[in-house]
């Protein structure tokens, strides 16, 4: 070894020292999971302040105990798992209070407990943790809750004290003459029963709004759910007018606007490309009124979303051709 070796190597060292050596990607856009759940959490707040304004202290205590339970939980796994406490990231906030939202306001204690454990437990840990989900957490608790104790997440028996009706339920059981009492004012301005914050169309879509022009969401998904709604609600509605409620109906009832830009966006249960994101979206918004249609529940969104996650590993497939390919 000649004695300029040690210079080379001491010159070496220097250089790595200096550099930042890491798996990729490397490219760094400076965004956070933690500036990420703020945006989003910042985009439910005025569903969430209208909700408490329409259904009361009961709304609150809801929303409050899911997300406290759901970051106790997510605390509480990762410990039992040995990883580290990130809940100040907010993620474990943001899932509970998005389950939150689909319930009615005066929803028992132990419900709420419950299904924020699960979504956290059932809809994440089991699969990895944040960001390994193949399905939205909070439909996944919901989904538990909803086969397992009916009773208490049912709208119209939670609220059966309020004047005000839940729109798909009287759809779905007493048929379309019943539907002359909703002013599709009201509706939009959430003057409606339903989930606590799903049933603020006017709040929710200001926040999906929020998030598109902040960009932490792309426009693919919610706009093809929406086109997909509209558009198959559409040809039944042309069939048959008599029988089938029209398109503005099945836009402004329900968790259509919530699970449009909320929930069918959550980004690790669905697709990543622009084709894929666009089939992901037409499909679960068509099976949205499929279900209201064909099927028992009245409102169907969660179902529909859950169903597209369930598709979009397939979807993923679809990838752009290669420049210069074939």
């Amino acid at each position: 070894m000649t004695t300029s070796s040690p210079v080379i190597i001491k010159a070496m060292s220097d250089i790595a020292t200096r550099l930042t050596v890491s798996p990729p990607p490397h490219w760094r856009s400076g965004r956070t999971v933690q500036r990420m759940m703020v945006h989003h959490l910042l985009a439910l707040l005025p569903a969430a302040i209208m909700g408490v304004l329409y259904f009361g202290f009961d709304a609150a205590r809801v929303m409050t105990l899911a997300g406290m339970v759901a970051v106790l939980t997510e605390v509480a796994c990762q410990k039992l798992m040995g990883r580290d406490i990130d809940v100040d990231n907010f993620n474990a906030l943001y899932a509970g209070v998005l389950f939150a939202f689909l319930l009615p306001a005066t929803a028992s204690w132990w419900v709420v407990t419950m299904g924020a454990a699960i979504t956290i437990v059932l809809g994440r840990t089991v699969f990895g943790g944040f960001g390994s989900n193949p399905v939205c957490a909070p439909l996944v608790a919901w989904a538990v809750c909803r086969l397992s104790w009916p009773s208490a997440v049912d709208i119209d028996l939670n609220m059966a004290h309020s004047l005000m009706n839940y729109p798909p339920d009287q759809l779905k059981h007493f048929g379309l003459q019943t539907l002359y009492q909703f002013n599709y004012t009201d509706l939009f301005l959430g003057k409606q029963l339903g989930g606590l914050g799903a049933s603020q169309i006017l709040a929710l879509l200001a926040g999906g709004i929020y998030l598109l022009a902040t960009g932490w969401i792309r426009a693919y998904i919610p706009a093809a759910f929406l086109a997909g709604v509209a558009g198959l609600s559409g040809i039944f509605w042309m069939i048959d007018p008599g029988a089938y409620a029209d398109p503005a109906f099945h836009l402004l009832t329900g968790s259509t606007i919530f699970g449009a830009f909320f929930l069918a966006t959550d980004a690790a249960s669905s697709p990543v490309g622009r084709l894929p994101q666009i089939l992901f979206g037409l499909i679960a918004g068509m099976m949205v009124i499929t279900i209201r249609v064909y099927g028992v529940y009245p409102d169907g969104v969660p179902f529909a979303i859950m169903v597209a996650n369930l598709l979009t590993p397939l979807l993923d497939r679809i990838r752009p051709k290669p420049f210069g390919g074939r």
